[in-house]
């Protein structure tokens, strides 16, 4: 190659460079993947290669838009409520572990098929994990095939996963079509099927799914809280058993006696029936007090709560550690007025270990207590710095939930599946108008529907974009494919596969929306040259970059199941590998059969 070359040729060798120090990047992980696609988008717009117009084109992909407002709606279903009703009714009691692992499996395949697959793990993890502690099972042996089929499951619709709103996005940028609600399906159904029996054939086996003992569990956690919950008035609690209400064998808490109108029963049998007024004292772990909360039908068991400015689903729960400096030392908590001194409640005691056999009210506190509050924002603000506390910070996830408006999410995500099914608006417009209408009912406030927003993910989306509208300008797409084409040669299942391939390898090194949106540009201009269908291979790109298997940074939610799970990343290869490779011939055999080259 003489120098004419690299001078007519310098965008194309430009970009190919900033290609690969990108996809370096996203592989040793020493930058966050949003802010190294990013550098090289800026990289590109400053070399002149780029326009301010197209690096910044992605903001206004209707894909990136459509996610952003899916976080909204997926945000919102969780904060109702509604999934954990349908979790703990679903799940219930497993006769073995291959039933326990099918239960934990299908609810979830069904419900990522209409929501985006992060929330549903993020809600089924913990409910899992405090659900197979309960019945003796494995975690292990279930989070990694409930996370397989959450991930073929989202690939059932258009809306299941961001990769297939992406994508959608692209196509529609080319052609001013979108992918229909179910387009997808035709492929994602055969899929989910032959994943299935994958996962519980290769569940059974030792080598592939081996069984891992997280590294910290739930049971490790020292503070052990002392705790009052009342049945409510019209609980739909009230009438059932203690293990109907789900009440037994919680892992991490102990139901240590009731209080039924003055007379204390402490030998709790599993068949006594709950009644509206019932006290229940409890001890346990911080993570169990925190799903005890969410219960409906249960409350604090203190009318201090319901004093407190604002509505309940606006204050949070705050761990709070008492220092020798406290004014309320000494004293019962009921003596002390900690409402009206701090406006925040007690709900919970911890302290060195010890069982408080107690009940809240005529607690003593004492230095080193650890607090479980009930409080608004403001309480952390101004507590930070007290010299009450040694330590004042929330605790994740503790909202209560908004039960009395979980029908009302539940509608409107029906809502915005049905628009969409049927046309009736296009996808974006569905989801941002759904998005709207869960703020303005109150299923979730304006200030947690912001911080909802994956914002990272939405900057990383949107960056690729204006990658891939380079690889596009400077003719390294037509490269590439020509070079795809070269090593494949003319038979398309052939070309298929290879596009496939290096999908599925980029997805398993970097984010699976940035490997859809860098290929799309190479398979579009590989079909193109070859006179074929591009859909195929538009399908091939959606299912490979959704499908990574064989990492822990495959996927999103591979990430999330890692630490809960105790698994080691040869756990993910030895148990996805096959699977990618399953789902790689059935997308490569069908695709072309459903749409024809």
């Amino acid at each position: 190659m003489n120098l004419s070359f690299w001078i007519e040729n310098w965008q194309a060798i430009l970009t190919s460079f900033v290609v690969a120090a990108t996809l370096l990047a996203l592989l040793l992980g020493r930058r966050a993947p949003d802010m190294a696609m990013l550098g090289a988008v800026i990289v590109l717009l400053a070399a002149g290669i780029l326009s301010p117009a197209e690096a910044l084109s992605g903001m206004s992909n209707q894909g990136m838009l459509t996610v952003a407002a899916l976080f909204v709606v997926a945000a919102a279903v969780h904060r109702t409520g509604a999934l954990s009703l349908v979790i703990d009714r679903g799940l219930g009691r497993p006769r073995s572990l291959h039933e326990a692992q099918i239960r934990t499996m299908t609810i979830p395949a069904v419900l990522s098929g209409f929501m985006n697959n992060t929330p549903v793990v993020a809600l089924m993890v913990p409910a899992v994990r405090t659900w197979a502690q309960k019945h003796q099972l494995s975690i292990s042996k279930i989070l990694m095939p409930m996370n397989a089929a959450v991930v073929l499951g989202g690939l059932c619709t258009l809306i299941g996963t961001s990769t297939n709103v992406v994508v959608s996005g692209l196509l529609n940028a080319k052609t001013g079509q979108s992918l229909g609600m179910f387009d997808i399906t035709w492929l994602g159904v055969p899929l989910l099927i032959v994943g299935f029996a994958y996962i519980l054939t290769a569940s059974k086996s030792q080598w592939l799914l081996k069984d891992r003992k997280p590294a910290v569990s739930a049971g490790d956690d020292p503070r052990e809280y002392s705790l009052e919950m009342v049945v409510e008035s019209r609980s739909p609690l009230a009438g059932r058993t203690i293990e109907q209400a789900g009440l037994r064998g919680l892992h991490g808490l102990f139901l240590m006696e009731i209080d039924r109108a003055g007379h204390v029963r402490t030998a709790v049998e599993p068949t006594e029936r709950l009644e509206e007024g019932d006290r229940l004292v409890f001890v346990g772990i911080v993570d169990s007090v925190v799903e005890l909360q969410k219960i409906r039908g249960l409350r604090p068991a203190t009318e201090q709560v319901f004093q407190l400015d604002g509505p309940r689903s606006e204050r949070t729960l705050v761990e709070a550690v008492v220092s020798n400096t406290c004014p309320l030392v000494g004293r019962t908590i009921r003596e002390g007025q900690f409402r009206s001194t701090y406006d925040a409640v007690i709900i919970a005691v911890a302290r060195n270990g010890e069982r408080l056999r107690k009940k809240i009210g005529d607690i003593v506190l004492q230095p080193g207590d650890t607090l479980l509050l009930e409080a608004s924002p403001r309480f952390l603000k101004r507590q930070k710095t007290s010299r009450d506390f040694y330590l004042v910070s929330e605790v994740r996830g503790a909202k209560p939930p908004r039960h009395d408006l979980a029908w009302i999410a539940c509608t409107i995500l029906a809502a915005m599946v049905l628009a969409a099914t049927l046309e009736l608006v296009p996808i974006v417009a569905a989801a941002l108008v759904a998005a709207a209408a869960m703020v303005a009912t109150g299923c979730i406030g304006p200030n947690e529907a912001r911080r909802s927003i994956e914002w990272e993910t939405l900057l990383l989306i949107a960056a690729s974009f204006g990658l891939a509208r380079a690889i596009e300008k400077t003719g390294l797409d037509e490269l590439i494919a020509q070079s795809t084409i070269g090593a494949a040669g003319d038979r398309p299942h052939l070309v298929l596969a290879a596009i496939y391939l290096v999908t599925m390898l980029f997805t398993e090194t970097m984010s699976n929306n940035a490997a859809a949106v860098l290929i799309f540009p190479i398979a579009w201009q590989t079909a193109t040259d070859l006179g074929l269908n591009p859909m195929p291979f538009i399908m091939a790109i959606t299912v490979a970059a959704s499908c990574g298997f064989a990492s822990p940074l495959g996927y999103q939610t591979n990430l999330m199941i890692y630490g809960p799970g105790g698994y080691k990343f040869s756990d993910y290869l030895r148990f996805g590998g096959p699977l990618n490779l399953i789902v790689m011939a059935i997308t490569i055999l069908l695709a072309p059969l459903i749409w024809p080259f």
